[in-house]
């Protein structure tokens, strides 16, 4: 199984940023034997090797850098496993809109089930209460 392609992605855009403001690593980088798919397979393996399930983003991003500035590394398969990311999501203004939408309906829907459930049950105890008369007439 392939890196979520956020994580992908977030590795893309530090190589891509590091590229710009370094030269020496932009050589690197532009390398034809070297791609995001095998930086991530890289990436991952070294993780599955370490026996650590939770790292920084440094530690991450500087396993990518070793495998672009080192020429002979052994990417090794892909690893089956799960690649959680840690990042904020940027919803646009539709997105939250939508959201509140869906949000105030739940609770609208919500509120009318409890109503009704509290109806039923004060209707259920007024003919109880007439079906088992009363204890004391004072009539």
């Amino acid at each position: 199984m392939k890196g979520t392609e956020a994580f992908k992605d977030a590795i893309e855009r530090y190589v891509t940023g590091m590229a710009d403001s370094d030269a020496a690593f932009a050589e690197k980088a532009v390398n034809p034997a070297k791609n995001i798919d095998d930086c991530v397979a890289f990436i991952l393996n070294e993780v599955q090797k370490s026996g650590i399930n939770g790292f920084t983003d440094e530690e991450i991003y500087s396993i990518a850098v070793h495998y672009y500035v080192e020429d002979n590394v052994s990417v090794g398969t892909m690893p089956q496993c799960q690649v959680i990311v840690n990042h904020q999501v940027q919803l646009t203004d539709e997105e939250i809109e939508e959201l509140r939408k869906k949000a105030r309906e739940k609770v609208f829907s919500e509120e009318a089930s409890r109503i009704r459930s509290v109806g039923k049950s004060v209707q259920q105890k007024s003919t109880s209460a007439e079906e088992t008369g009363q204890l004391f007439s004072f009539d």
